[in-house]
């Protein structure tokens, strides 16, 4: 008895070492209130990738502020990811449950159960691994992530650097290279149709839809109406990267090509008015 308590106090001082370690070196991610990723997890992992194939890796990306995307793109992304976007704190338990309850029932991992919290934690910091230690970081930086930020700035980042086709990323990008238009004028049967394939964008392609990718856009597409995206804030954050894309008008943009390295644009300074009063 005396030797079995000894292992089990043991094995709870590892249990909890490991636990304050994957905390304390959990990534800070108050810096997003009020800058952009330069670049994500995900994106270099994509590019390592291509470096081993010996290609040259691409990345298609324009990040546009929330105010504009298609209110549209916003409510399908919801209806297709996360619909209890507004009522968990970064962990849908109830998906949780019921996940795992299927996958045993199955034998098998068949079913995930991440909000878009949890998503943007992985692309951001992690890999698409499903080891549980990597799987405990994610839940942990997706609360982290709800603490101190709002849900606004979540789904703002969400939706400017996911995947989206090879090498295309944010909604800007795809937009410009699916329908050669901004993700402001998206509408919604290309809304829908772009977050059906965001499940696996490596396989559907909204260039080229499949009869399942077609389904789904239309299940989505009777949902949207049944969520409601956050509201587009009043002002900006006061500070953005060097490599933030500022918000130009879609119409003022080039098309962005498949395969075609977008370069961010150095932003303009403001002139001071001449003649007060200013307006």
């Amino acid at each position: 008895m005396r030797r079995a308590g000894q292992v089990l106090a043991a094995l709870a001082g590892i249990a909890f070492a490991c636990v304050a370690y994957l905390y304390l070196t959990l990534p800070d991610v108050r810096v997003l209130r009020q800058s952009n990723p330069p670049t994500t997890a995900f994106i270099e992992l994509r590019a390592r990738e291509a470096r081993a194939r010996r290609q040259q890796p691409k990345r298609v990306q324009r990040w546009v502020v929330y105010e504009r995307i298609s209110p549209h793109l916003k409510r399908a992304v919801l209806v297709a990811e996360d619909s209890a976007f507004w009522q968990h704190d970064g962990i849908d338990y109830e998906q949780v449950k019921e996940s795992m309850e299927l996958n045993l029932a199955r034998g098998e991992f068949v079913r995930g159960a991440s909000t878009i919290t949890q998503q943007l934690a992985k692309n951001l910091y992690l890999s698409p691994s499903k080891n549980p230690l990597r799987k405990l970081r994610e839940l942990l930086i997706a609360r982290r992530m709800e603490a101190e930020l709002s849900k606004r700035r979540i789904l703002e980042i969400y939706l400017n650097v996911i995947e989206w086709g090879d090498g295309i990323y944010g909604a800007e990008a795809a937009a410009r290279s699916y329908f050669r238009k901004g993700a402001a004028d998206l509408g919604p049967l290309e809304s829908a149709l772009l977050a059906a394939a965001i499940r696996n964008p490596r396989v559907y392609s909204p260039a080229q839809p499949t009869a399942r990718l077609r389904g789904l856009q239309q299940m989505i597409l009777r949902r949207m109406g049944a969520v409601t995206p956050p509201p587009a804030a009043p002002e900006r954050p006061a500070a953005l990267p060097q490599d933030a894309v500022p918000a130009l008008p879609a119409e003022a943009l080039p098309p962005v090509l498949p395969g075609e390295e977008v370069r961010p644009e150095a932003p303009q300074p403001v002139k001071p008015c001449a003649d007060p009063p200013c307006r």
